[in-house]
């Protein structure tokens, strides 16, 4: 039997994204999200979710533009804490010893030593209670080399991203390979 957990900000997996931008003194500022997916394949988009009190939310409105960096599981104490402090007081990319890159097509930051970047550029923002949703159009993805397969595709095993089981506060590297998509399913 199911348990009704009322109505909850509850799916999994939840992504850890980096999500860097400049405030309007061109300081560049990551902060740590985990609202945030796909939602169009074409143009290819991605959302984030934020609430109006971050200072990233304002870097946004003001430069229309952000990068999603997605941390390894070897950077899970930066990226934690790039959602603890806030970038309005403090130069999160110096305290964590972490490198911020200017994006060559939009105008934000992302983290140099992550192996994966979404470039996006803002094209809606929507105010949907406490968060505010920017659907970002996805000008670029950039991953390490070698991070990417011998016939230069990506794979999550070797991204090893991390992901947020919100309820409990704990964060997940993702798990094994148990199968092949749109085939697995054809035994059936």
């Amino acid at each position: 039997m199911k348990k009704s957990l009322g109505a909850k900000t509850l799916v999994f997996p939840s992504p850890v994204w980096c999500i860097g931008t400049y405030d309007k003194n061109g300081k560049p500022n990551v902060m740590t999200a985990a609202w945030g997916g796909v939602c169009c394949s074409e143009p290819p988009c991605i959302t984030i979710s934020l609430r109006k009190a971050t200072y990233s939310y304002g870097n946004i409105m003001e430069r229309k533009a952000y990068t999603v960096s997605v941390p390894s599981d070897n950077y899970v104490k930066e990226a934690d804490y790039f959602g603890i402090e806030s970038g309005r007081n403090t130069d999160k990319f110096s305290a964590a010893g972490l490198t911020p890159v200017k994006s060559e097509l939009v105008d934000a930051p992302y983290v140099s030593e992550f192996p994966m970047i979404l470039e996006c550029k803002v094209i809606h923002h929507y105010e949907i209670g406490l968060h505010t949703q920017f659907i970002g159009e996805i000008m670029d993805v950039k991953i390490d080399e070698d991070r990417l397969t011998d016939n230069g595709k990506t794979d999550m095993e070797l991204i090893r991203p991390i992901v947020f089981s919100a309820l409990v506060r704990k964060y997940h590297s993702v798990g094994n390979y148990i199968g092949k998509a749109f085939e697995i399913g054809k035994k059936l």
